[in-house]
C-alpha cells in the first residue's frame, strides 16, 4: 500500500505540531482527508483546528482530546540547559496525563513518537534491531525521560486502546533548526569539527519519510500495537559525508579539521555540566556547543535494520538522502553535488 493511499477519514489530535516534524505530520494527515487538530503552546498560522495549552494542564488536555478518534503524540522537552525535573514533567508526566485523558475520552488509537536514543547506550549499533527502551541505561535526560514515557505508553496498550511507538532517527529537512541550521551556523563560523574524521556510519530520516511513517503507524496500528519501530531512510552513510552534503546545500564551507572522538566525549561531559549549572542560574539560554550525547552520536556508528519496520508498516521511504539534499539546496541556495 502506498503511503499516500487515502484511508477512512479520522479526527486525529497531533501534539507538538509547532515543530518541524509535528507540523509535517498534521499537514500530511490533512492532505489525506483526515481532520487534524493540533495541540501546542503557541499558535501556528494556518493550522485550522488548534488547541493552545500545556501538557501540565489537565483542562487543556481534556479540551484537546475532546471528540478525537486518535492521538499522535510528538510534544516533548528537548534541551541541554534544563534540569531533570523539567524533562520528567513534560516527557513522562505529560505523556501519562495525555494517555489517561485519551482513554477517558474513549479514543481508540495512540501513536507515541519516540527516539532510537531510548535504546542506545553509547556502544556502536550496526544493523541493529529497535531494542527495548531502558531509562537506566539511556544517555542523557532527554533519552531517559523518553524511554520511561515509551515504556509507560506501550504498557497502556490493550484490546480497547491500541498504542504503538514510532522512533524516527535523526530527522532533517529544509528549515530544520535541530540539525541542519546548527550545522550550517557552526560550519559558517568555522566551529564545526568532524569527530574521528567523520568516519562513523549513521542513518538519518528525511522529514517527508518520517512524517509518512508516523501516519502509517496510525493506519497500521493493528499490526504495530504494542511495538516500538525505528524509522530511518535505510541509507547508512559516514557522518562526515552527510555533514559535507548539508554544508554544500547551505552554501557554507565544509569542516576542515577533525577532533578525536574520545576527546570530544570527555569535553562534552564537562561542557554539559557547566551549561546545566549556568542555565540553572539563568546565565545561558542557548544550547551548548558540545555534549557527551552529541559527541557519541557523531563518533559512534548507529544504523538500524529496517526490515521489520517495513514489514509491519507495509511502507518504504519515498525520498532518498540525495533527493533530500537536492531539496535542501533548493531551499538554501547551495548545491547538491
Amino acid at each position: 500500500m502506498s503511503p499516500t493511499t487515502p484511508a477512512a477519514a479520522r479526527r486525529v489530535l497531533v501534539t507538538g505540531a509547532s515543530g518541524m516534524l509535528g507540523g509535517a505530520v498534521a499537514a500530511l494527515l490533512r492532505s489525506q482527508g483526515h481532520h487534524a487538530r493540533t495541540f501546542q503552546r503557541r499558535p501556528t498560522p494556518g493550522s485550522g483546528d488548534e488547541v493552545l495549552g500545556s501538557l501540565a494542564n489537565p483542562a487543556d488536555i481534556a479540551r484537546a482530546v475532546d471528540s478525537m478518534d486518535a492521538v499522535i503524540h510528538l510534544a516533548a522537552k528537548v534541551s541541554f540547559t534544563v534540569p531533570w525535573e523539567e524533562f520528567a514533567s513534560t516527557n513522562i508526566e505529560g505523556t501519562k496525563q495525555l494517555l489517561a485523558a485519551a482513554q477517558h475520552a474513549a479514543i481508540a488509537d495512540f501513536v507515541f513518537v519516540s527516539s532510537p536514543s531510548v535504546a542506545h547506550f553509547g556502544e556502536p549499533l550496526a544493523g541493529a534491531p529497535a531494542g527495548t527502551a531502558d531509562p537506566e541505561r539511556a544517555r542523557g535526560n532527554y533519552a531517559r525521560s523518553k524511554a520511561a514515557a515509551e515504556l509507560y505508553a506501550l504498557g497502556c496498550n490493550s484490546g480497547r486502546f491500541r498504542v504503538a511507538a514510532i522512533r524516527p532517527h535523526i530527522v532533517w529537512g529544509p528549515g530544520d533548526t535541530q540539525l541542519v541550521e546548527r550545522v550550517l551556523q557552526r560550519a559558517a563560523a568555522g566551529r564545526l569539527p568532524l569527530l574521528d574524521h567523520g568516519a562513523a556510519l549513521i542513518d538519518t530520516t528525511y522529514i517527508d519519510n518520517a512524517a509518512a511513517a508516523i501516519v502509517r503507524g496510525l493506519e497500521r496500528i493493528e499490526q504495530a500495537k504494542g511495538r516500538a519501530l525505528v524509522v530511518t531512510n535505510g541509507e547508512p552513510r559516514p557522518v562526515g559525508e552527510l555533514i559535507a552534503g548539508i554544508c554544500r546545500a547551505g552554501g557554507v564551507p565544509e569542516p576542515k579539521f577533525s577532533v578525536p572522538g574520545w576527546l570530544a566525549r570527555g569535553a562534552g561531559s564537562v561542557i554539559e555540566r557547566a551549561w546545566l549549572a549556568a542555565g540553572a542560574r539563568g546565565l545561558v539560554y542557548d544550547e551548548p556547543p558540545m555534549t557527551r550525547f552529541l559527541a557519541e552520536q557523531l563518533s559512534t556508528a548507529h544504523w538500524f535494520d529496517q526490515r521489520e519496520t517495513h514489514r509491519v508498516l507495509d511502507w518504504t521511504p519515498q525520498v532518498t538522502i540525495d533527493e533530500g539534499l537536492q531539496r535542501l539546496a533548493a531551499h538554501y541556495g547551495g548545491t547538491a553535488g
